[in-house]
């Protein structure tokens, strides 16, 4: 299958690890990966800090681009983010709608609904689980709020994650609950969000797991930040980057 990789604006200026990542995992399974190098913001942060009008722009520009990926044999797009999928699902059809441009929301429909979070894809849509992968590391899992609501991934981070070789998956008390990012939100109502990150850092700790992961960078930055700050030791690792690690390199 051909996929385009929609890397999001956050992956590619602080963790274009995560982005190498997602094509290490689908190339290893037979997969070709292109990157649509115009690419740029999806417009989710200024979808969900109420700039709708400046959002359009943003919206038209992702759908012209992802269109012509189709045009050219990409049967998927991925993202390994739920957050930035949730705004392709859920925002921006809406966007263009209530911008009074049909034709586009049309046009971003169907680009959405080629759009899927990794975990879907690997497991929704090429129907795998095992992906070859070795972490032997003990490991807990937090389940994004997007991911968990917006998109319902369910379990199936989770099991792409009991498929790895060697790992020791560990459940998170109160997984459901959110840290306390949320985008704008961290820094608008900053106390607020911090006795949230509170909150999650105890249900890490209480594990004793090595690795925190998570589908969304976002919030592993959130979390990995303040754990950092508590000198904790333990490393925030994306999804990702889990399912692309071999026994050469488990680190």
């Amino acid at each position: 299958m051909r996929i385009a990789l929609f890397v999001t604006c956050l992956g590619d200026v602080l963790f274009p690890e995560v982005g190498k990542a997602t094509v290490t995992v689908l190339e290893r399974l037979g997969h070709e990966v292109v990157f649509p190098q115009q690419q740029t913001c999806c417009g989710q942060m200024h979808t969900n800090t109420g700039y709708q009008h400046d959002a359009l722009g943003l919206v038209a520009h992702h759908v012209d681009v992802f269109e012509r990926a189709v045009a050219q044999g990409c049967e998927a797009i991925v993202a390994p983010s739920g957050s930035c999928v949730g705004s392709v699902r859920h925002q921006h059809a809406a966007v263009a709608r209530r911008e009074g441009d049909e034709a586009l929301a049309l046009r971003a429909e169907a680009v959405a609904a080629r759009t899927f979070e990794l975990s879907e894809l690997l497991v929704d849509v090429l129907g795998v689980t095992d992906v070859g992968a070795t972490y032997p590391h003990r490991v807990t899992y937090h389940p994004t709020c997007h991911s968990l609501r917006l998109l319902r991934v369910g379990d199936r981070p989770r099991r792409l994650l009991h498929a790895v070789r060697g790992i020791d998956l560990v459940e998170l008390p109160a997984a459901d609950t959110c840290c306390g990012f949320g985008g704008t939100f961290a820094v608008k109502n900053a106390d607020t969000s911090t006795a949230m990150l509170a909150d999650k850092m105890s249900s890490v700790l209480a594990t004793r797991a090595e690795v925190v992961t998570a589908g969304d960078a976002s919030c592993l930055m959130h979390i990995g930040g303040g754990l950092a700050r508590l000198r904790t030791g333990v490393r925030p690792v994306h999804l990702a980057e889990i399912l692309a690690s071999t026994a050469g390199d488990t680190a």
